[in-house]
């Protein structure tokens, strides 16, 4: 089986801050298997909905994706 490539860290950001993704689900007005799956990394949201989720979350938009730059050594 696959790994799947770890882009968001919404599952970290919303245990961070001690809320659910059914929570994120009811706030957004989406299914809680959506919102799960995107806690998950088996699919993505829409990068407008990424800013609508930051927005919720009150962080950078930025905080909710894994960097993709490298730590030179």
């Amino acid at each position: 089986m696959k790994d799947k490539k770890q882009i968001n860290r919404l599952k970290i950001v919303l245990v961070e801050q001690s809320r659910t993704n059914k929570w994120l689900a009811e706030k957004l007005g989406k299914n809680i298997t959506t919102v799960s799956r995107w806690c998950t990394n088996e699919t993505q949201p829409r990068i407008e909905t990424m800013i609508e989720i930051a927005d919720i979350l009150n962080v950078d938009v930025r905080e909710l994706l894994v960097s993709t730059k490298r730590e030179r050594q």
